[in-house]
């Protein structure tokens, strides 16, 4: 049978992707990805069905009217894309925003989260992190300027020159956001995300009774190791791995992080229990 590749919420019409049979995982794109950037991340083989919603403005899913974004509306939208494919219980994780949201899932959401996969978190409890600052500078400029006058300023930026030296993956992912043909409708996202956080309190985090596995990586501003190393600590059990730094060497990051979530997957017995028979 067929699955369905899109969801229909208020007036915003998603994309979904839902692929593979066997161990059920939703896992969720950072701000500014897709289902392309979860399909590099995420491991591929049998046994394991991946599902993932491109959050509204993101990849081919339409912007719809409701403002403002927020990670909670896009929680309830990954929740509704799972009651969709029939998806009572499963593995919840993401990358960055898609992290967030699988934390806020887990939450909010116990009967429904059997596990967590928490990649490259940019948010521990709080809203407007200060490493999300820089998101927040581009999204004012586009704002303000449009994304041809905001890109010169940017480039000339403090910022710019800092993250240049430290952080040479995350300039590079925020000079994209320039180039996006739908940069200014975007640039609200990005601003209205930025601002925003999860929506959970450290008791909330404390009380999670799922097992969890924190990957972080260095060379990484807009999601610093040390929020990783924070959130890990955080979550009874959790499972702490430090890979390579996407900026240093992405085909050992990716190949790594993949090794990390299949070994995660495989290593608890309970998620059997998510495994149509």
């Amino acid at each position: 049978m067929a699955r369905p590749t899109t969801l229909l919420r208020d007036d915003a019409t998603l994309r979904v992707s839902d692929a593979g049979d066997g161990l059920a995982v939703v896992f969720q794109h950072g701000l500014g990805g897709s289902e392309a950037q979860v399909a590099q991340a995420f491991p591929t083989g049998a046994g394991l069905r991946r599902l993932t919603l491109e959050c509204r403005g993101h990849g081919a899913s339409g912007l719809g009217g409701r403002r403002p974004f927020s990670l909670s509306m896009f929680a309830d939208d990954v929740l509704a894309a799972a009651d969709q494919a029939g998806l009572d219980r499963f593995v919840a994780g993401g990358i960055s925003m898609g992290a967030a949201i699988a934390l806020r899932l887990a939450c909010r959401h116990p009967d429904r989260v059997a596990g967590l996969l928490l990649v490259r978190p940019a948010w521990i409890f709080g809203s407007a992190p200060v490493n999300m600052r820089p998101n927040a500078e581009v999204a004012g400029l586009i704002l303000d300027q449009g994304p041809d006058k905001a890109r010169t300023i940017f480039a000339q930026s403090q910022t710019a020159a800092r993250l240049k030296r430290q952080a040479p993956d995350n300039l590079a992912s925020l000079l994209g956001f320039f180039d996006r043909p739908d940069a200014a409708p975007f640039a609200q996202i990005l601003a209205d995300i930025s601002a925003d956080g999860p929506g959970v309190s450290e008791s909330d985090v404390a009380s999670l009774g799922v097992p969890t596995l924190v990957v972080g990586n260095a060379v990484d501003a807009v999601h610093p190791l040390s929020v990783a190393h924070k959130l890990a600590a955080a979550i009874p059990g959790a499972t702490f791995a430090e890979i390579p730094a996407k900026a240093l060497d992405s085909t050992r990051h990716f190949a790594e992080l993949q090794s990390e979530i299949t070994d995660f997957l495989h290593a608890h017995a309970n998620f059997r229990s998510l495994i149509p028979s």
